[in-house]
């Protein structure tokens, strides 16, 4: 019970990684505070499946994209909770094209679901931090971000910026006893990957030292270790959940 007493806040976590997320630290004791846009029925469905063994859990329809809802959401959940302890910036948007037909919607949408979101949800937790003297952030970045992608450039940018902002916030905040870092998680396999060619698939589990797909435990495995006491002395770091795509 790594996790025991602790209020976390997940972003985007009705489906995939998020999902994840969310079901091991309630494993590992933690309470969770999980948001969702638009899956209200999927929302449901998680919350009375991380409730049913007696965890604490509690949906919160919000959009990470903007900064009045990541107020009211971090203001709900001290109502409901009396404080904040990890926060978990995972929502994000993929709206692939190559740079000459990507529109300039495009490009906006993508970052600020997913680079915006970081800052909104951060600086609206801070102060609950910052009075506590403690707190976890793990931004869920990608390899893409590390090394870039062709066709994503909207999503590589925004999940470079993540690892900016991660290193910054850590320098920042760590003389108050508040963690920053990032996951950079590889090819994993969730239920998008289902749809895929099998082929395709497999000739992407090729390329990968470890021969195969990531899953969404792994890359959760890697934020109970950052959220927990575990990682009291790691700050400002990406941990690269890749099965070996990136070495260096």
């Amino acid at each position: 019970m790594l996790l025991q007493g602790k209020i976390a806040i997940i972003t985007g976590a009705s489906r995939g990684i998020g999902k994840s997320i969310a079901k091991s630290f309630i494993a590992q004791g933690a309470t969770v505070a999980f948001t969702y846009r638009s899956s209200e029925e999927k929302a449901i469905e998680l919350e009375k499946e991380l409730t049913a063994d007696g965890g604490m859990a509690k949906g919160f329809k919000s959009d990470a994209s903007k900064m009045a809802d990541a107020e009211s959401l971090v203001k709900e959940v001290l109502e409901a909770y009396g404080t904040i302890d990890i926060v978990v910036n995972n929502a994000g948007i993929t709206d692939d094209t190559l740079l000459m037909r990507m529109s300039e919607d495009q490009w906006d949408r993508v970052i600020n679901v997913n680079l915006k979101s970081c800052f909104n949800l951060t600086k609206a937790v801070l102060k609950t931090m910052l009075k506590a003297r403690f707190g976890s952030i793990i931004n869920i970045s990608s390899v893409v971000g590390v090394q870039g992608n062709a066709g994503q450039a909207n999503y590589a940018a925004s999940k470079a910026g993540m690892l900016g902002f991660t290193k910054s916030i850590a320098l920042e905040l760590g003389s108050r006893n508040i963690r920053c870092n990032a996951i950079a998680p590889g090819f994993i396999e969730t239920e998008m990957t289902e749809k895929l060619d099998p082929d395709t698939v497999q000739g992407w589990r090729n390329t990968i030292p470890l021969k195969r797909g990531g899953t969404p435990e792994d890359v959760a495995n890697a934020c109970i270790f950052l959220a927990s006491d575990m990682s009291s002395y790691v700050t400002g770091q990406t941990l690269n959940v890749c099965g070996g795509m990136i070495t260096a």
